[in-house]
Parts: C-alpha cells; structure tokens; sequence
C-alpha cells in the first residue's frame, strides 16, 4: 500500500502555503476583512438584536422579494428548524411577518416588517457612518487608492 502526497503544502518563509505574491496578499486580505467586520459589528449592539437575527433580517430585505424557509436557511448556511426558531422569534419582535404559500399551502413566505427594514437600515447606517468617520483623516490620494482597490475587489468577489 502507498502513501499518497499530502494534500497541504509547506508553508513558504513569506507565510503563504506556496510561496507565491497572491496567496500571502490574499492572506493579508483574509486577515484585514475579519478585522474590519469584528470592528464593524460592535455598531450592531446597538440594534438590540443578535447577530443570526440581523444576518437573516439582512437577506430578507436586501433580496427585495419574500423567501421561503427553506431559502432563508440556505441563505444563511443554517438548517430549516434553527431558522424556524429565529423567524419564530423575530416573528413575535415584529421584525418579519410570514403568510402560507400560495404555490405550496405546506410552506411559509417570510418578509421584513416596516419595522425590520427600519432597524437593519439603521444598522447599516451606522456601520457606513463608523466607516466614513475613520475615513474623514484620509489623504486624496489615499481615498484614490481605496476607490480603485475597491473596484477589484468587486471584480474578484464575483470569481469566488
């Protein structure tokens, strides 16, 4: 019997898996997206909502239609009875309304609340509001940079 090639490369002097300029970039960007994010959400405690709930919230708004439970759980990586369990709950917080399907009497459609839309508006306003203020010391050129970097990461977002 033969061993096969372990599947995980050496890890390069650079810190990166294969040595090359993208991988230890990409880890540099893995790192610094975390931290933005962790940084960020601290602006959601003042939501009054945990993060799963804010999470679902988002997708039910920004999707601009109605999801079934079985959607909004795939959306959210999660199985149908935690997202039962979450709908439930923002159901009785007034945050998402559901009413039975009319393609499929045994499924729900759930939406946002104007209340709903309301508190995760807010929410993003005060994580764009937190974003602009550490920006406001930047320089021009600075602010260049950003806007073209931000340009490639939307093109790279789309790959992934």
């Amino acid at each position: 019997m033969s061993i096969g090639k372990s599947k995980t490369r050496a890890v390069a002097r650079d810190g990166s898996r294969d040595g090359s300029r993208e991988w230890a970039l990409a880890d540099r960007l893995h790192s610094a997206a975390i931290h933005l994010l962790r940084r960020l959400r601290i602006q959601d405690l003042a939501s009054g909502i945990g993060p799963a709930k804010l999470s679902a919230l988002s997708v039910l708004v920004f999707s601009g239609r109605a999801l079934s439970l079985a959607e909004l759980a795939d959306a959210e990586q999660v199985k149908n009875p935690t997202m039962s369990r979450l709908v439930s709950d923002m159901q009785r917080e007034g945050l998402v309304r559901t009413q039975t399907s009319k393609q499929d009497a045994r499924s729900i459609q759930i939406n946002a609340t104007p209340r709903g839309r309301e508190l995760l508006l807010a929410g993003k306003q005060r994580r764009v509001d937190s974003l602009a203020k550490a920006m406001a010391d930047l320089q021009a050129a600075d602010l260049e940079k950003l806007e073209s970097c931000l340009e490639v990461l939307k093109r790279m977002i789309r790959k992934i």
